[in-house]
């Protein structure tokens, strides 16, 4: 791809990189280590707002329909990484099986490592908004999310939370992690929406 036509593809103070940051390893996360789940004991908790709560084994969900999609991944700090394949489970498939309330205005995704973001009902509505745990054909190593991440391509990284272990739908939008701490709740990577103002 030429020059001019990746800058074009940038949303605005993106540059072009070739691959995601690593939480842990390329980049300090949360905690002081990274979450060790495994395949065996995962459970994926949806509740809240929905007329059918599930926990669902890693087996359950991969039992659910699958997409596979490509999107431009984009970090506050200012890098993005075009054409990323990722193979998950839509949002709207999850919804399928839960049945949201018609209060349910927005979902807390809720990680391993405690952190926590939260997402309006109709963000989470694109074929591009996946829980993934594939990215390139290869199955998420630890620093991108094992085994599950959120991927919300219009919104900055920190919206596509890593490590998820439950969705809470809710009446409310609430503050995340990040959003806590000064940075934008809309994350839009078009507005340039990066910080609380």
């Amino acid at each position: 791809m030429s020059a001019s036509k990746q800058k074009k593809r940038l949303p605005p103070d993106q540059q072009a990189t070739d691959r995601i940051l690593r939480w842990g390893t390329d980049h300090p996360g949360i905690a002081s280590t990274n979450p060790q789940l495994k395949l065996e004991t995962y459970t994926l908790t949806v509740g809240g707002e929905v007329e059918n709560s599930v926990k669902l084994s890693w087996n359950d969900f991969m039992a659910l329909p699958k997409t596979v999609s490509v999107s431009d991944f984009h970090c506050v700090e200012g890098w993005s990484v075009l054409d990323c394949k990722w193979e998950g489970v839509k949002i709207r498939d999850i919804e399928k099986l839960v049945k949201p309330r018609d209060v349910a205005r927005a979902v807390t995704f809720e990680c391993a490592d405690s952190y926590t973001t939260s997402l309006f009902h109709e963000e989470l509505e694109g074929d591009d908004v996946l829980l993934a745990y594939k990215l390139n054909g290869e199955a998420l190593d630890e620093g991108l999310g094992f085994p599950l991440r959120l991927i919300v391509p219009s919104k900055y990284a920190y919206k596509s939370a890593l490590w998820v272990v439950g969705l809470r739908f809710t009446r409310n939008k609430e503050l995340g992690f990040w959003e806590r701490r000064g940075y934008s709740d809309s994350a839009d990577v078009w507005r340039n929406d990066r910080y609380r103002r």
